[in-house]
């Protein structure tokens, strides 16, 4: 089972859910961080094929780990889910030589003109990507650093 309403809500994983996503990408393919404001949007994110590092960045001002990070090794292996709240930015880098499908519910829609995101490389996170010269996309390159994210709340 990848999903069980009832076995959700016992573990605190709140719902409904009302998008799924689907992503393929190459080895060493590194996306994000991006997140979603207005409403903010809780992602459960797991893998079908392959293997990511999973990494979140805490967004939310008034939380006691604010700027601070999680990172998890999630593969169609262990097939671990990570429920990452609102109020997140999230990325993951494609580990391995292969390329990986990462499957994610949503608990709010996609909404673009709310979408934002961070530098995947700020040196103030210190996030631990796996490598050091990843295949990012040019959009996510130009990504705002964190300290400008702080400045223009």
């Amino acid at each position: 089972e990848r999903f069980r309403e009832d076995r959700f809500k016992e573990a605190g994983i709140p719902g409904p859910f009302v998008q799924d996503n689907h992503s393929r990408s190459l080895p060493r393919v590194l996306r994000g961080l991006h997140y979603q404001r207005n409403p903010d949007q809780g992602k459960l994110v797991g893998v079908v094929r392959g293997k990511i590092l999973d990494v979140c960045v805490d967004l939310r001002a008034n939380s006691s780990t604010f700027g601070q990070h999680f990172s998890i090794e999630l593969s169609d292996d262990n097939a671990t889910l990570l429920w990452i709240p609102g109020g997140f930015a999230h990325g993951f880098c494609v580990l391995g030589d292969e390329s990986a499908d990462v499957f994610y519910k949503v608990d709010c829609f996609y909404n673009a003109k709310n979408e934002g995101g961070l530098h995947w490389a700020d040196p103030d996170l210190k996030l631990p990507w796996p490598y050091r010269d990843p295949v990012v996309s040019e959009k996510d390159q130009k990504l705002p650093s964190f300290r400008s994210f702080i400045e223009r709340k």
